[in-house]
């Protein structure tokens, strides 16, 4: 077998050293353009997990990296003045350019011909002399450029600036550094790497970075291969206080965007691409090095495991792309929120800290809890119960936890009439410890119903049948009680004969739906006044909050996308036009629904397809709404246009309602796979969203809150148990759980130190003795 490696970075290296190790026959071939001491970057982060595997893999590697770990435990956050810091973490970092001696020597030892300053031939000329090409040509790929119709490349390029420099300051944990100045906020990400260097990042946002002048000095010529040296003259400047006096390091050092790289597929024939040819991660969250021998493990053993190339090279793909994936969905949230980091620097220093933490959705709430107990504590010493269990004040109303039942289309109404189901689902729900139980659905017009089961509240029979319910569910619960209110427009149920149904515009769900009925102004008039009066008997039928619907595509949300609003009249246009009949409803309905009573609305902050909303519009749309009178905004995403991209994901739709409410002040409830106790109490303290709705998991549990309760150990009156259901609040015993194992371990190991600290000149000065 004849392999072809292009590009003698970590990723390329490491990969022809396990393909000769494990078929020593084979003939491996590395073209490296720059020379073997040629290296760009710093240190290079591993996880436990990633060592693992290189330890199982190739034991002389890992013990040759392993020799010059720089290891230590904790993350210090440095803001306003104050550091605060999280043990338990652990971290292993070493030099890149060792890193590559490293693998260079192991290389040598197998007999991998590595080709150090030549130029690859063409990617279509190796693939036709060698069985396999492995192309590791990194970040701007010209093997990617060459077959792009095949592998489908989609490069994100952000705006956010950073540079990647290093500093003989050695610092003694992986440290974030955040200073508010007068043109923005700067950031550092800086880690140590051997006893003499770390890394050091700086990141700004494009505005900050244009207000402190570095876009002057990065618009000078600097040729390949050198520093932007008045720029880093300026880092030292601002960051002179962090430095205690040390430099900082150049290296082919200049400002840069982050590109998110992913490919449609990393195969073409025998050709394959590995690291960030294939895909990055940005650097907030992980290292591209480490991706990369990832790819290197696995491709290695699939050639090994699989008899012919196109097996290998598609086994390879099936295996590593949902970690890729994965790593590349938990990245994007941690870029956004650095992108972003202005919303949060008004947080005290400990809430922002734990926000900082939390932000990739990786490390959560419990997650802290169990490396370091004290770090969470200290976070939580507000109010010493789990987050999920503080009451919240909303509208006239105090909801006495943060879980929200969402409103969810049960299907079952007859004529719009809530039955028996209704009413077990409902009364299921908020004894099952829910602070707020919305019923969902609801039309406020028999031609507003999506579905023939939905319930409405435009009769008399209606408004009695809610009445049954709201006096059961009060009668047996302290949970707040809600209704959505909605107008289905040109989502309505429309049967064979039936008059097309009324929207914003005359555009179609899809391409089996009926064409809609671009509303007149008299038809207006009369969803104002349907509006208007099904909130009068929501208020006679008992219920503590009415939820108006303004998204989902439903006929509110028609008017406020683009994508579904094509009017020409003053209710149409720019955002002020397409807000003009919402805000109509919302004013219509705030003057009849009580004071003492909260008044929710829905919106769909994104569209997910082209030419839809954008976040300036959902942010505007949401301040428009707080000012017309809703206490708080529910924040969906989607199902607007039929032809929308969602990005699923657990808690997917959490950033819409993080942005809202910490642009605007505005309460928000956030949802969307939202399904853990663990994610609700993380949201909640680290202030990305005031509430949480929990779907699916309390229909798969309508007791999920309570259940959470007893999970955490928390007694107390954010979660009561029925009387009747006493018995039930404690965990039963199930199998083994009796069972008190004996001791097996003749000297019991120490417990690993919660905080540990890089401390070269202490480590070898023990090492001597």
């Amino acid at each position: 077998m004849r392999v072809a490696v292009i590009g003698g970075g970590p990723g390329g290296l490491y990969f022809a050293a396990l393909a000769k190790q494990l078929s020593p026959h084979w003939d491996v071939t590395v073209w490296e353009r720059g020379a073997p001491d040629d290296t760009f970057g710093f240190g290079v982060v591993f996880s436990d997990e990633t060592l693992d595997g290189i330890a199982q893999a190739d034991p002389e590697i890992y013990a040759a990296m392993s020799a010059e770990f720089a290891r230590w435990s904790d993350i210090d956050v440095t803001h306003r003045g104050r550091t605060l810091t999280s043990g338990g973490h652990g971290f292993a970092a070493i030099g890149r350019r060792r890193l590559l001696r490293i693998l260079q020597e192991r290389c040598a030892a197998l007999d991998v011909d590595v080709r150090y300053r030549t130029q690859s031939p063409p990617a279509s000329e190796l693939a036709a002399s060698y069985d396999l090409v492995v192309a590791c040509d990194g970040v701007r790929s010209a093997t990617r450029a060459a077959y792009a119709d095949t592998f489908g490349p989609d490069l994100d390029e952000r705006s956010g600036r950073y540079m990647w420099l290093g500093t003989d300051k050695v610092f003694e944990a992986f440290t974030f550094l955040v200073e508010e100045r007068d043109f923005g906020t700067l950031q550092v990400h800086a880690y140590p790497y051997d006893s003499t260097r770390s890394t050091f990042i700086v990141e700004m946002d494009e505005a900050a970075w244009r207000r402190a002048g570095f876009a002057e000095f990065a618009d000078r010529d600097h040729p390949p291969g050198t520093s932007d040296l008045d720029s880093i003259g300026r880092c030292e400047e601002l960051l002179a206080a962090h430095l205690d006096g040390h430099r900082l390091l150049p290296n082919n050092s200049k400002w840069l965007r982050f590109t998110t790289v992913r490919n449609r597929t990393w195969r073409h024939e025998n050709v394959v691409l590995l690291g960030d040819a294939a895909h990055t991660a940005h650097f907030s969250i992980g290292s591209g090095t480490k991706l990369a021998m990832e790819d290197a493990l696995a491709l290695a053993a699939c050639l090994h495991e699989h008899p012919d190339v196109p097996g290998a090279l598609a086994a390879y793909e099936d295996e590593r792309r949902p970690v890729v994936e994965s790593t590349q969905r938990a990245a994007q949230a941690s870029l956004e929120w650095f992108e972003n980091i202005g919303r949060y620097t008004a947080q005290e220093p400990p809430q922002f800290a734990f926000n900082l933490l939390t932000r990739s959705r990786r490390v959560t709430y419990d997650n802290l809890r169990v490396r370091d107990e004290e770090f969470t504590a200290a976070v939580n010493s507000s109010a010493p119960v789990p987050p999920m269990f503080r009451p919240f004040p909303l509208g006239g109303l105090l909801l006495r936890n943060r879980v929200v039942v969402p409103p969810t289309a049960l299907g079952t109404a007859r004529a719009g009439v809530p039955g028996d189901f209704d009413l077990v689902h409902l009364s299921t729900q908020a004894l099952g410890g829910s602070g707020l139980v919305l019923a969902g659905m609801t039309a406020v017009s028999a031609g507003g119903r999506a579905t023939a089961g939905c319930p409405g509240l435009y009769t008399d029979e209606q408004e009695a049948a809610w009445r049954r319910i709201t006096d059961f569910v009060h009668g047996q619960s302290d949970a707040c009680l809600g209704i959505q209110l909605t107008h289905a427009g040109r989502r309505a149920a429309a049967g064979p004969g039936d008059a097309p149904p009324v929207a914003a515009s005359a555009v179609a769900w899809d391409e089996r739906s009926p064409v809609p009925r671009e509303a007149t102004a008299a038809d207006l008039d009369l969803v104002v006044r349907d509006f208007v009066r099904a909130a009068r008997r929501a208020d006679r039928a008992g219920f503590d909050v009415l939820e108006l619907q303004y998204g989902h595509g439903q006929l509110l949300s028609g008017f406020l996308s683009p994508l579904t609003n094509l009017r020409t009249d003053g209710y149409g246009g720019d955002l002020a036009g397409r807000l003009r009949f919402p805000l109509e409803v919302l004013h219509a309905v705030r003057e009849v629904w009580p004071a003492g009573k909260a008044l929710l609305v829905r919106i769909s902050a994104a569209d997910w397809a082209e030419g839809g909303l954008s976040e300036s519009d959902a942010v505007a749309i949401a301040r428009a709404l707080a000012d017309a009178g809703a206490d708080g905004i529910d924040v969906s995403t989607g199902e607007v246009v039929a032809h929308e991209r969602p990005r699923y994901g657990r808690s997917y739709q959490t950033p819409y309602a993080d942005l809202i409410r910490n642009a605007t002040g505005v309460p928000t409830i956030a949802v969307g796979a939202i399904s853990t106790y663990d994610d609700v109490n993380s949201i909640v303290l680290a202030g990305r969203a005031d509430l949480c709705g929990v779907g699916r998991a309390q229909l798969h549990d309508p007791l999920w809150t309570l259940h959470a309760a007893a999970a955490q150990g928390y007694r107390g009156p954010a979660a009561p148990w029925a009387p009747g259901w006493q018995a039930g609040s404690g965990r039963p015993p199930a199998a083994r759980t009796d069972r008190v194992p004996p001791r097996l371990e003749l000297l019991r190991q120490p417990a690993a130190p919660v905080h540990q600290r890089w401390l070269p000149r202490l480590a070898a000065a023990a090492a001597s003795h």
